[in-house]
């Protein structure tokens, strides 16, 4: 572990004390009450396992337990969290951030009342900072370098410590394990300032860089832009100190750290190497040390002769390749045999010291006529010479290849060459994601994976280095051409090719007939409307429109205003008169994070399963809608945890209909940011919970996995970027579908909460012939980076693959409403992070529609914006007079308010010159198969059709029931019939909107039943705390 300057400052009060919502005092202990060196860091956010290496429980638990039990395992964290839960860890996750107010650990200790062991997601933290790492070094804050300590004794030597001091918040740590602070360094000219090794990471961190950094044996670490690491055992030319205050960028996977900043490193350096002050070129240390090097070769390996005097440049060096460290007994044979055993096949001497590898002569090197021009004796044998100034003795096995000097490639594939362009304009990249390709990278090879993801601009740097983008960005970003001279670094992979320069990028767009993706931007109605519907009084996690045509809204109830119930109903006829239009209801567990469904029996009663904690989480509530337009119902949630819930509880569960009528509940935690599980079970209980190692081992980026039945009679579920068929009877696999596209950086983005997207299903037309298509749009990487991107795939296709469609933006936390013409709203999140408390920002404020009747890549248009944020906990279900209904949104990032602002989005087809129809319909509830008969309400003005979405829950992006449907329709005059679905398997039993629309513009709809209860539901449950409205 590291040593860092950033401790907690300790009061020196015994106690200190924190206000609880009682009014009651709660106490955390005091530096004189802590074991030993133990400190209390504050209250932090808990971001889903920030410290979970482990852990214990306790009905007696209070602080002091929970730091022993910690300290005897040796960890530098305790926190308590909920009551009687301990946890320990050696680091802080990403965005685990002490909380402004300490009040918000206000929950007492179950073995001490007076104690405030945490809150909902919040630990009450403790750190000692000797139970692990290296023991901290002194610091002279007056000269500004490092002390060693005698175990370090001889570390450093003559280089200044760049990092100032600070009581709190982000640092720069003096040592990362065996390294210690070198400072902050600018980049080389032309060539990374350590060119080894690198790789890139959205979780990147000091700690991770070392490690790989390490394994290769490098004397010097360094990481830039928050995520990217480069290795080396010097400093390349033009590489110079600059001020620490440079560095001060957070490290994407530990905002507690600084990891550089653009064209900066925060630098490392192996403990033991002395640093000695140099006049080299670089004008920077470089390090030394007493090893005596590698014994002299005494000949050349078999076969390699001279080659003669190379004059290297003037088109840049003509073996890039490799450069050996500077060796002062450098010898013609020693340098030879040193590229032989590293497998190369010629070597160059240059000044006395300087050997060079690699496999071929690059820009256009040519040997020269004048052998005295390699007249610098070796510094090993100085009857030998070694190079010159300018100059290479060059020995190979063979006559070496020469290729030309590089240029830029013009034309590649269907992308052309745009110029030389800056790169980290006020401190940003021009082309957010960036690719490594290290010894390979060719302009094909780059272009062609920003073509894949639907990128229309690509840029190469540094040789290696290969971003994506939009041409957009480039303007945005304030990118200008430079001198083609400034891109002058060779490609990795194709020596006859430039791939950038030093922060330049040679930029290509894709310029093909067919562009990559085409987003349409209507104007003025034609992009709906974001409008306030009525003011609101909850904030809701969960919401769902009744058959009565009410709306349902539901919170984390327990956990949000001290005297909200949890539970409220809107009369949408009602919206002038705020007390008439608002009833509250009672719940009496958290449905936080909790799985809902309407139920199929014939009051289209509402479900929720699971919860955050304790009994919640087994929680089974079932609600029966009463009341009608302008009637407020007396109906309210009935439970009964003794009586009725769960086998395993669950936090974070998916709940679905099945076509035998159960409902099939799957996946979770056993509790807020607990361990998780892995198991499905049948309501009404049916046999035990069964596990499933596919959810086992994705934990935790497989929570609310999307569910839904197929027309071939399987279960498909996706869940993190995988997905499945699962069997229907025994819950067996039958078929692993491939895995779904992330980032293009980035095999392991995701699409299901933390990494948070939003899904539908493609809708089915009769006579429902065709397969089933799955749409999932947006998500994030496991670093925070969103995506932009929606993939689509008809699982029981004989050969299904997943089809990637870029979006406009980058999106995360987002919600799809099915609408009644076929298309979809996509709607709130953000553009970057994921999902959680404080875990998201950059609210993406814009609408877009989804329109699967386009060709692929022409689906989505740019509708209205909005100027309310909806992030975390936020809501989209589209109501029956075919506007959505837009709510939540709960970030609880000091940044964005806990949102009860109702809106709606109208979308175009509510604006539309034609003619809105109308209908009435008598019978509501159908069989399979059955012709109905429905009035108009006029002639026919146009095509008439009509369209059934599945009855929706919708929550985290998850609309669970949401199914589109067209069936067939046939009219004669003002009477019409419909065909209804003809199996289970095609709609699934339940409640579903139904919609008459002339030309695409949707009448008011109406609840219909298909299918029936299978399952019998509306005799379920026994007992008298429930309401059985019958089948």
């Amino acid at each position: 572990m590291r040593t860092t300057l950033a401790y907690p400052v300790l009061s020196s009060l015994l106690f200190l004390v924190l206000a609880y919502p009682s009014s009651s005092e709660l106490v955390v202990p005091g530096a004189s009450q802590l074991s030993g060196p133990w400190q209390y860091s504050g209250c932090f956010i808990d971001v889903g396992r920030t410290i979970n290496a482990a852990t214990t429980t306790s009905d007696g638990m209070t602080l002091r337990k929970c730091i022993d039990f910690c300290d005897k395992k040796g960890f530098p964290y305790a926190g308590a969290e909920n009551h009687n839960e301990c946890y320990c860890g050696t680091s802080l996750a990403v965005g685990a951030n002490e909380v402004k107010d300490p009040t918000e650990c206000s929950t007492g200790c179950s073995g001490n009342s007076t104690e405030a062991c945490g809150g909902l997601d919040r630990l009450t933290l403790f750190f000692n900072p000797y139970n692990t790492g290296p023991k901290p070094k002194s610091y002279d804050y007056n000269m500004q370098h490092i002390i060693p300590t005698p175990s370090l004794a001889g570390a450093l030597v003559g280089r200044a410590a760049d990092p100032t001091p600070a009581a709190a918040g982000p640092s720069q740590p003096l040592a990362v394990a065996n390294y210690n602070w070198y400072g902050c360094q600018t980049e080389a000219t032309n060539i990374r300032a350590l060119s080894l090794f690198t790789y890139a990471d959205d979780a990147m961190t000091l700690d991770s860089c070392q490690t790989f950094c390490s394994g290769k044996g490098t004397t010097y670490f360094g990481v830039e832009y928050a995520r990217e690491c480069y290795c080396g055992n010097k400093f390349e030319t033009g590489s110079v100190q600059a001020p620490a205050s440079d560095c001060s960028m957070l490290c994407a996977g530990d905002p507690s750290e600084y990891c550089g900043a653009g064209d900066r490193l925060s630098v490392y350096i192996k403990n033991g190497t002395e640093v000695v002050t140099t006049s080299s070129a670089s004008g920077t240390a470089a390090p030394t040390s007493s090893d005596p090097g590698t014994p002299a070769a005494t000949g050349f390996p078999d076969g390699w002769t001279s080659q003669g005097c190379w004059q290297d440049g003037p088109n840049g060096r003509i073996m890039p390749t490799y450069q050996a460290p500077d060796d002062p007994e450098l010898t013609p044979q020693k340098c030879a045999q040193l590229c032989f055993d590293n497998n190369y096949s010629i070597s160059g001497t240059e000044y006395y010291t300087q050997c060079f590898c690699s496999n071929a002569i690059y820009n256009g090197g040519v040997a020269s006529d004048d052998t005295t021009l390699c007249s610098t004796p070796c510094g090993g044998d100085s009857s030998v010479m070694c190079g010159g100034s300018g100059y290479l003795s060059i020995y190979s096995d063979g006559i070496p290849p020469v290729y030309s000097a590089p240029t830029p490639a013009r034309d590649v594939q269907n992308w052309t060459y745009q110029g030389c362009y800056e790169d980290n304009v006020n401190n940003k990249r021009t082309l957010f994601w960036q690719l490594m390709f290290p010894g390979t990278m060719t302009p094909d090879q780059c272009l062609s994976k920003c073509a894949s993801f639907g990128y229309a601009a690509g840029g190469l740097e540094y040789g290696d280095e290969c971003y994506c983008g939009d041409p957009i960005d480039i303007d945005a970003s304030g990118s200008t051409v430079r001198p083609e001279s400034e891109c002058n670094v060779v490609c990795a992979g194709d020596a006859s090719a430039i791939c950038g320069g030093g922060s330049r990028l040679s930029i290509y767009y894709w310029t093909a007939t067919e562009p990559l993706y085409v987003f349409h931007y209507p104007q003025g109605n034609d992009a709906g409307t974001y409008s306030n519907l009525v003011g609101g009084v909850v904030t809701p996690l969960m919401t769902m429109q009744s058959i009565t045509g009410k709306v349902t809204f539901l919170e984390k109830w327990g956990t949000g205003a001290a005297n909200s119930t949890g539970a409220y109903e809107l009369d949408l006829t009602q919206l002038d008169d705020f007390s008439a239009a608002w009833r509250t209801m009672h719940v009496k567990t958290d449905i936080f994070c909790s799985a809902g469904l309407i139920l199929p029996d014939k009051a289209g009663r509402q479900i929720t399963v699971g919860g955050w904690s304790l009994d919640s989480t087994y929680g089974i509530r079932l609600y029966t809608p009463d009341g009608s337009d302008g009637v407020k119902g007396t109906n309210d949630w009935e439970e009964n945890v003794t009586e009725l819930k769960l086998q395993r509880g669950r936090w974070y569960p998916s709940a679905m209909l099945m076509a035998n009528g159960s409902i099939l509940v799957v996946g979770g935690e056993i509790g807020s940011n607990d361990r998780p599980e892995p198991s499905l079970e049948l309501l009404p209980q049916v046999g035990p919970a069964l596990h499933m190692d596919w959810l086992e081992r994705t934990d935790p980026n497989n929570l609310y996995p999307f569910l839904t039945i197929l027309p071939g009679g399987g279960i498909f579920v996706a869940y993190w970027n995988e997905a499945r068929i699962l069997d229907e009877v025994t819950f067996d696999t039958t078929k692993t579908l491939p895995n779904m596209p992330g980032a293009v950086n980035d095999d392991l983005g995701g699409r299901t909460y933390p990494l948070e997207g939003t899904a539908v299903l493609l809708p089915q037309f009769a006579p429902y012939t065709d397969p089933l298509g799955v749409l999932i749009c947006g998500g994030s990487t496991t670093g925070g980076s969103a995506l932009d991107n929606c993939v689509s795939m008809y699982p029981e296709a004989a050969e299904p693959t997943w089809t990637l469609e870029r979006m406009p933006s980058k999106r995360v936390i987002s919600c799809m409403a099915p609408l009644p013409d076929g298309t979809y709203l996509i709607a709130n999140g953000a553009h970057q992070g994921v999902a959680g408390f404080g875990l998201a920002d950059d609210p993406n404020y814009n609408a877009l529609l989804y329109d699967p009747f386009q060709p692929i890549g022409s689906r989505v248009s740019v509708m209205a914006n909005t100027t309310v944020a909806r992030l975390y906990h936020s809501e989209a279900i589209t109501l029956l007079d075919g506007r959505v209904l837009i709510t939540g949104s709960d970030p609880e990032d000091g940044k964005h308010p806990q949102e009860i602002r109702v809106e709606v989005f109208t979308p175009p087809y509510l604006y539309s010159d034609k003619p809105r129809p109308s209908f009435t319909i008598t019978d509501k509830d159908w069989n399979y198969g059955d012709r109905v008969t429905f009035e108009l309400g006029a002639a026919p003005a146009g095509t008439i059709q009509v369209s059934l979405l599945g009855a929706v829950s919708s929550t985290h992006g998850n609309s669970m029931g949401a199914r589109t449907l067209f069936p067939d329709v046939s009219c004669a005059g003002t009477t019409c019939t419909v065909v209804a679905p003809p199996r289970v398997h095609i709609a699934p039993a339940g409640w579903y909107q139904m919609f008459v629309l002339q030309d695409g513009i949707p009448a008011v709809g109406t609840f219909v039943r298909i299918g029936g209860d299978p399952g019998q539901l509306g005799n379920w449950p026994p007992g008298d705390d429930f309401t059985r409205p019958g089948m």
